[in-house]
């Protein structure tokens, strides 16, 4: 039996990348009003958040954007211990949260809150309401905002 070889190589790609209309204006109104806008579509009436150019249930395009509300509810979350390249020093909670007025769920940071091992199952659950932060400095990325616990 021969041995199995392994090469290592190292990538590091700068990619510039291509908002188009919809992110390009999502993005807009994160740093121009603090707002954040989904796309609705004409045929199931679901409100996307992040918005997308087209329904990914009915394929439809959209056209119609619609603000949604700074406030919603964590669907799903994890909370990161292990450090990982080019991602903010652990601990560190993403979650996904469904904002009010959505019909999809929206991943970003959760941030504000001590976490440790043992004290996740009393900072965060499904179900809790978060609010929308936004940054002072924004520069038109997902990390222009993030989520903070409600109460």
């Amino acid at each position: 039996m021969s041995e199995f070889k392994t090469m290592t190589e190292k990538w590091d790609l700068t990619y510039q990348h291509a908002l188009g209309e919809t992110a390009g204006r999502f993005f807009e109104a994160i740093v121009k009003e603090k707002k954040l806008l989904g796309k609705k579509c004409p045929k199931c009436s679901r409100v996307l958040v992040p918005p997308r150019s087209y329904c990914d249930r009915c394929f439809m395009d959209t056209e119609e954007w619609v603000e949604v509300g700074l406030e919603g509810t964590v669907q799903t979350f994890t909370v990161v211990f292990q450090a990982f390249k080019g991602l903010p020093e652990p601990p560190y909670c993403i979650a996904y949260v469904l904002l009010d007025g959505a019909d999809t769920a929206m991943l970003n940071y959760i941030k504000n809150v001590d976490w440790t091992p043992e004290n996740v199952p009393q900072k965060i659950k499904a179900g809790d309401r978060v609010k929308v932060v936004f940054g002072e400095n924004r520069e038109g990325k997902i990390t222009d905002f993030w989520f903070e616990k409600i109460g």
